[in-house]
């Protein structure tokens, strides 16, 4: 097939009921309602929006101070592009892995209160390592807006269950960034 054959028929496939273009394929619009301290460096465009549900998994142990107390363990959830499919997951490092393999590491650098106070706080992280090669790789910041629930329990840390762990609903929207070319 030549090139023009195979737009028409991408272009044809998009039609269809269901299709959609792959998630870093689409016009990526920026979330207008980010604080601005939680605000993608200038001269980074963002490649990759993603859905998250699943877990935030504390632990009833002794916190900096000595006290009892439930001590964030790891996130575990799933992520999901705008047609709700699973294309990755989240877990502890903080980590994101997609199905193309790639994967990417960050470490908090600013945080602010959720609107919702049940909901856990609202995050800029910046990437700090990459596995394999595809979406994640270019990645160079990362914001987590528009939490949902996710905050540890408010009571039951006590001496008779340490150790033991909770784990909390949560859902999140994730907004992957990379220098833009």
């Amino acid at each position: 097939m030549d090139m023009t054959t195979i737009s028409r028929y991408l272009a044809f496939l998009c039609l269809l009921p269901g299709a959609s273009l792959p998630q870093t394929a689409r016009s990526q619009t920026p979330p207008t309602d980010v604080p601005e301290k939680l605000k993608a460096p200038a001269g980074e465009q963002l490649i990759l929006e993603a859905h998250a549900t699943g877990w935030q998994i504390y632990v009833c142990q002794a916190g900096a101070d000595q006290k009892l107390g439930w001590v964030f363990k790891a996130p575990e959830a799933d992520l999901h592009n705008a047609s709700g499919e699973t294309i990755g997951s989240h877990y502890a490092g903080p980590a994101w892995k997609l199905t193309d393999g790639s994967e990417v590491t960050g470490k908090v650098v600013a945080r602010q209160d959720a609107p919702d106070v049940d909901s856990i706080p609202w995050l800029l992280l910046s990437a700090t390592g990459h596995n394999g090669s595809g979406t994640l790789t270019r990645v160079t910041t990362i914001q987590r807006l528009h939490t949902k629930s996710g905050q540890h329990p408010q009571n039951g840390c006590d001496a008779s269950h340490s150790g033991t762990e909770s784990k909390r609903p949560y859902s999140a929207d994730y907004y992957f960034y990379a220098l833009a070319h």
